[in-house]
């Protein structure tokens, strides 16, 4: 396939007149017919090979803000009145958890991929302007991407210091009930020991 592509562009190069727009026309549908099996081209010479892993993990928990991966938005069909205030304080907890988690692996895909960044930057810049910016491996790489340049950026600007902050507070509450639920499991553990 990569000779065939090589000579279509060879061709397209040395065409002239109305035989030259078919040509170029006919190297791109079989560039862009390449792409679509570029996962099965083999080790060393896939696109995008570095973030197989974390695009992988990525996968799992569904793209960017997705519904929940643990606490499924079918509770919010639920009438809120007839629960108790405590109910309803456990259930945003129960949220808030659920957001940290999705945090904290994110945090951990883009420390994962931090190598891969560099070395996918003029795959995704080729891709993108080959019009393929809706590629789920493009959308997962920007979600990756964006995280990393959130939690290394120099200097972030307004929103970006505000979306860290907000972070830090959330984080600050899972970091607080874990320390409450490690006391309350050892207290259960010293308890039975006695």
């Amino acid at each position: 396939m990569a000779h065939y592509i090589a000579e279509l562009i060879h061709s397209a190069e040395i065409s002239g007149g109305e035989n030259k727009m078919a040509e170029r026309a006919a190297c791109a549908e079989a560039i862009l017919a390449l792409w679509q099996h570029r996962h099965e081209l083999p080790s060393g010479k896939r696109p995008f090979e570095d973030w197989e892993s974390s695009m992988n993990a990525l996968k799992s928990l569904g793209l960017g803000d997705s519904p929940p991966r643990y606490f499924r938005p079918q509770r919010e069909e639920v009438d809120e009145t007839s629960e108790s205030t405590q109910t309803r304080e456990w259930i945003e907890l129960a949220d808030g958890l659920d957001y940290s988690a999705r945090l904290l692996i994110r945090h951990c895909l883009a420390n994962a991929a931090e190598t891969a960044i560099d070395k996918s930057k003029k795959w995704v810049k080729l891709a993108e302007n080959a019009g393929l910016g809706d590629d789920v491996d493009l959308k997962m790489i920007r979600i990756i991407t964006e995280e990393e340049e959130l939690l290394c950026g120099d200097s972030p600007d307004d929103p970006s210091r505000a979306e860290l902050e907000s972070r830090i507070e959330k984080l600050k509450a899972f970091v607080n009930l874990a320390d409450e639920m490690l006391v309350s499991m050892k207290s259960s553990i010293e308890r039975t020991g006695e």
